[in-house]
């Protein structure tokens, strides 16, 4: 089972649950500390989670794990939240990356002629506006499937990517920010897959839902909060290259 140890609104590891036993039972980490790991509704303190290991008499009592300093770059910051400003502006450039595969698949299947054929109706049409209602309404049934295939494209691209590695579009990659869960760390597929169309929560909201971005206290949007999921400032490549220096430079011990 993987520990997660934070301290000082800090996120720490994953570290193997034998590694924290020892750690706790050498004096390395403090019964203080708090820990998490999958199953935990909430963060505990390691003496609640572990109290045979807290207890258990030593021969010599080392300093607390509390007066160890702690190097910037094996930690993540949990409140280091990417505003408002930022999040819309790396939505605009994932709309750029994704406006050229949508504008050949729309092509290829028919949108652009059902768009000519549209246009054509309603200058013929002139002032009867039942024919041009009638023309849009079968426009609407033309560009349908295109449509919806359009969607589940926007749709993978944000749950794969944002489900990846990167933790993030390309458009989060280039502004600098990830998508985590509340506690820092990576989010699963099904998660990001229900994340992207509970945006559509915030279309119905008349846009309300994206601006709560920019006021609610962990800078999350509504979909955010449906998904229990934050946006953090920092590439996910950055916290990785940090945590496989610190497994490399010192296995088996608690350097935080």
């Amino acid at each position: 089972m993987d520990i997660w140890i934070g301290r000082n609104g800090e996120r720490h590891g994953p570290y193997k649950e034998a590694d924290v036993r020892q750690w706790l039972r050498s004096g390395e980490a403090s019964g203080d500390d708090l820990g998490w790991h999958d199953g935990l509704a909430d963060w505990q303190p390691l003496s609640v989670l572990f109290p045979e290991e807290v207890q258990r008499p030593a021969a010599a009592t080392p300093p607390p794990i509390a007066a160890a300093p702690l190097p910037p770059t094996t930690t993540v910051a949990l409140e280091n939240y990417a505003g408002f400003w930022k999040r819309l502006l790396a939505y605009i450039l994932d709309a750029l990356v994704l406006y050229i595969p949508n504008k050949l698949i729309a092509g290829a299947m028919g949108a652009d002629a059902a768009q000519a054929r549209l246009t054509d109706a309603v200058q013929a049409a002139g002032t009867n506006v039942t024919a041009v209602l009638d023309a849009y309404r079968h426009f609407l049934s033309e560009v349908s499937t295109a449509n919806l295939v359009v969607a589940l494209v926007a749709w993978m691209y944000f749950a794969f990517c944002e489900s990846s590695a990167w933790q993030g579009t390309l458009g989060k990659l280039a502004l600098g920010i990830r998508v985590t869960d509340l506690h820092g760390a990576r989010i699963s597929l099904p998660r990001a897959l229900g994340r992207y169309p509970a945006k559509f929560l915030s279309v119905f909201t008349l846009g309300f839902g994206f601006l709560m971005a920019g006021w609610t206290s962990r800078k999350q949007a509504l979909h955010d909060m449906v998904a229990s999921t934050l946006v953090l400032n920092g590439r996910a490549s950055e916290f990785q290259q940090h945590d496989a220096r610190k497994e490399g430079s010192a296995p088996g011990r608690f350097d935080a």
